[in-house]
């Protein structure tokens, strides 16, 4: 897998501050993607053990609430399957700190039902994300005044909720913000 950029002090993609790795290779191609660049799977530097270590150590100060998975899409599989290591090692390292993912895949279209059933690395990576913010970004639905999300029909998930009752729950402290397109 490969990344384009790390940034250790990142405040618009999740509460509080966080360390955000933007991975590279994204199937969607979103119109109007932010990030287009990461659409390639060879775009950026290779994701090693090294950065691991990198961003381990950038998660580090207390001020750091979490990590933030984006991109590109976490959630590819090939993605998945490196984004492992990492996983494990920051729910080892910092049990206290949350990790958010951002994926164009919907929950309960795509990754209930295909990903968990067809990938075995999904059940894995799931466990380790706290929040979720599912679906593909709509250039129609983008509206500036949603938290955390570019477009309405994104959902920010809950989960572990989630995986209990088999579909999508609303995180609480988004479900103010709820805008179905």
């Amino acid at each position: 897998m490969y990344y384009s950029v790390i940034k250790k002090n990142d405040i618009a993609d999740g509460v509080g501050v966080r360390v955000s790795l933007f991975v590279s290779g994204c199937p969607h191609k979103c119109d109007g993607c932010f990030n287009s660049d990461t659409w390639d799977f060879e775009y950026g530097q290779p994701f090693t053990d090294d950065t691991i270590e990198e961003i381990i150590s950038y998660l580090a100060p207390a001020h750091i609430r979490g990590l933030t998975l984006l991109g590109g899409e976490p959630m590819f599989k090939s993605n998945q399957a490196a984004l492992l290591p990492l996983l494990r090692r920051f729910k080892e390292t910092y049990p206290d700190k949350d990790v958010w993912c951002y994926t164009g895949y919907d929950f309960d279209q795509y990754i209930m039902p295909v990903m968990m059933k067809e990938w075995e690395e999904t059940a894995a990576f799931l466990s380790y994300i706290d929040v979720l913010v599912d679906g593909l970004f709509i250039k129609e639905l983008k509206d500036w005044s949603l938290k955390f999300r570019g477009s309405a029909n994104q959902k920010i998930i809950d989960v572990k909720k989630s995986l209990e009752v088999g579909s999508a729950v609303w995180h609480e402290d988004f479900v103010f913000d709820k805008r179905e397109p």
